[in-house]
């Protein structure tokens, strides 16, 4: 391993005062992830607010007629598809909406930041799959997987210069992102994103999720954490992201026991996630 750079350490504080110094989430976003979360959620409520941003509407209803849902019906309007695929569908939709606006894809030397994003959205994919083969919650899988990367993208857009210098030692050094962000800087993503899913209020099973998914041994069965690590790996190792020297993160003996699926049932989750992700990207992705 080469020498660690000077210069580029970063405090944690810093990282923390830098999330505390985003804006809260869009008025539309937080009152729709409230309205959500509830039970009772009211569907007329929701559509009528979703209906108010154009841009959302439009999505809602491409994502309801992608291939993810393989519905036999063409959805034309916004309470049609909220109650076709649920209240927390939606919600993949607007939570997507509003973190692109908050992470644009700006230039970082030797990183993209479509194909973190591209990642991520296969990594949802492949956790929602998962889950279902599991019979677990499908969209809580989903969303996991959205954000378990979150906090790299909060060191690649607001510490540009310090995440540089990581990317470089990672290409010099043919190691793993969390590896290469401890030796250069000292903070990595995993403790970076949960600190931005508790200044944004995202609920607890998301945030031990982001917390646990590097390392899952120590998380309850089936539980998001296992889930997206493997569904992490899944993707990596098929390589959708299209991210040049991308490594397939090791992987835990636990979870992979945990899960206890079969290989046949991994071969249907490699298919079905192929199947599915590229339409899913141009939705969530469309205008980010």
């Amino acid at each position: 391993m080469s020498a660690n750079p000077a210069g580029h350490m970063l405090h944690f504080d810093q990282v923390l005062r830098q999330i505390r110094d985003l804006p809260a989430l869009p008025a539309i976003v937080q009152d729709l992830v409230k309205n959500m979360t509830r039970d009772d959620a009211d569907i007329h409520l929701i559509a009528n607010k979703v209906s108010q941003d154009q841009a959302l509407s439009a999505k809602t209803l491409r994502f309801a007629n992608s291939s993810f849902y393989g519905l036999q019906s063409r959805v034309t309007t916004i309470q049609q598809a909220i109650t076709l695929i649920g209240v927390d569908a939606v919600k993949h939709v607007v939570t997507t909406a509003a973190l692109t606006g908050y992470f644009p894809a700006g230039h970082v030397q030797g990183l993209d930041l479509n194909h973190l994003w591209r990642h991520s959205i296969a990594t949802a994919v492949c956790a929602r799959v998962l889950a279902r083969h599991l019979h677990v919650n499908q969209e809580y899988a989903f969303t996991a997987g959205l954000l378990h990367d979150i906090g790299r993208l909060v060191l690649a857009t607001y510490f540009r210069r310090e995440y540089e210098a990581v990317i470089a030692y990672r290409n010099a050094n043919d190691c793993h992102w969390i590896d290469a962000e401890h030796a250069v800087i000292g903070v990595d993503y995993v403790s970076t994103g949960v600190a931005l899913a508790t200044h944004w209020n995202f609920s607890e099973s998301i945030r031990n999720a982001i917390a646990g998914h590097y390392r899952p041994e120590n998380q309850k069965v089936h539980s998001l954490a296992s889930i997206v690590h493997i569904a992490n790996a899944i993707v990596r190792a098929l390589d959708l992201s299209h991210q040049e020297n991308d490594l397939v993160p090791p992987v835990s003996a636990t979870s992979w026991d945990d899960l206890g699926l079969s290989d046949e049932t991994y071969l249907h989750v490699f298919h079905e996630t192929e199947i599915m992700f590229e339409d899913v990207c141009r939705v969530l992705l469309a205008d980010a």
